[in-house]
C-alpha cells in the first residue's frame, strides 16, 4: 500500500488514499505502523475515504497508535486538507468532509496554511461524555488522592483542560494517563494543561487518549480556548503555544463555530506491505 508521512506542528500522520486502493487495516497493523522503531512512526493513522453523503467531499478516518479508533483530530484535519490537494483529488479551496465527530469545512489559505471549522463545542456532561450532574465551566475531579478543577469540553473527542502555573513542569506524565482512563470519562479523554500567558496567548500540552504526549493537537487547542474562556479568562482570539509550534483559535462563544488555522506538511511518501 502506498502512504504518505504528514505533520502539523510535530503532530505526525500516517496517511493512505483508500480512495484509489483498498485499505483495510486491523488494530495488530495499525499498531505496527505507528510503531517508531520497527514500522513507519506516527500519532494516528487516517484514512481519505469516498464521501458518504451528498453534503460533503470526502470522509476521514483516524485511529491512535493504539489501535483505537477516535472522531476528530484537527491537527491531522488540516494535513487532510494537504493531501488532498497534492494528490490530486480535489482542487477545491473549501473542502467538506465527514467525520465520526460530525462533518467539518477545511479552507487552503494563500500563505499555505489550512484553516478548519471546527464546529460548536460540546458542554454537555451528557454529551462529551462526562459523568456530573449539570453542566459547569469548571468541576471538581478526585484523583491520585487529590481534588483537581477541570474543564470539561467536547471537540467530537471528549477534553479535560487544566490550569497549570507553568507548562513545563506540568505532571503531564502522571496526572494525563490518570485522568484518560478516570471513571467519570466514559471513552476516555484527552487531557490539556493549560498556562494562561494574556487574554490573547496561551501555552499548552496535551496527552491524548491511545496515544500519549504530542507535539501539538487541534481539538485539544480549541478545547482549551473554549475552557478558558468559560472562566472568564480569554478573548475571541487566542494564539495557542504547544511544543510543536503555534496554532490561532477564534470562538465567538455560545454555539458559534471554532476556527482553527496552522500549517501542514508532507514529510515523505512510501511503500509498505503488510
Amino acid at each position: 500500500m502506498q502512504f504518505t508521512k504528514m505533520q502539523g506542528l510535530g503532530n505526525d500522520f500516517i496517511v493512505f488514499d483508500a480512495i484509489n486502493q483498498t485499505v483495510e487495516l486491523s488494530p495488530k497493523q495499525l499498531r505496527f505502523l505507528a510503531d517508531r522503531r520497527f514500522g513507519v512512526g506516527c500519532d494516528q493513522i487516517l484514512l481519505v475515504e469516498a464521501a458518504q453523503s451528498e453534503n460533503t467531499d470526502f470522509h476521514y478516518r483516524i485511529f491512535n497508535a493504539d489501535g483505537s479508533e477516535v472522531e476528530q483530530c484537527g491537527n491531522g484535519a488540516r494535513c487532510f486538507a494537504r493531501f488532498v490537494r497534492n494528490k490530486g483529488l480535489s482542487d477545491r479551496d473549501v473542502i467538506r468532509v465527514g467525520t465520526g465527530g460530525g462533518d467539518i469545512q477545511l479552507y487552503l489559505e494563500d500563505n499555505g496554511w489550512v484553516r478548519v471549522d471546527m464546529g460548536s463545542p460540546i458542554l454537555q456532561p451528557d454529551a462529551i461524555p462526562f459523568i456530573a450532574d449539570r453542566e459547569q465551566p469548571v468541576y471538581d475531579i478526585e484523583v491520585n488522592g487529590q481534588t483537581l478543577q477541570i474543564g470539561a469540553v467536547s471537540m467530537g473527542n471528549p477534553h479535560a483542560v487544566l490550569l497549570v502555573d507553568n507548562v513545563k513542569n506540568a505532571p503531564v506524565e502522571t496526572l494525563g494517563p490518570a485522568l484518560e482512563k478516570h471513571e467519570r470519562f466514559p471513552r476516555r479523554v484527552n487531557v490539556g494543561f493549560m498556562k494562561v500567558r494574556s487574554p490573547t496567548e496561551i501555552d499548552l500540552r496535551v496527552f491524548e487518549r491511545g496515544t500519549g504526549e504530542t507535539l501539538a493537537c487541534g481539538t485539544g487547542a480549541c478545547a482549551a480556548v473554549v475552557s478558558g474562556q468559560l472562566r472568564g479568562l480569554l478573548k475571541e482570539g487566542v494564539r495557542v503555544h504547544l511544543p510543536g509550534g503555534d496554532l490561532v483559535i477564534c470562538w465567538e462563544g455560545g454555539h458559534s463555530t471554532l476556527w482553527m488555522s496552522g500549517p501542514a506538511a508532507e514529510v515523505f511518501e512510501g511503500n509498505i506491505e503488510l
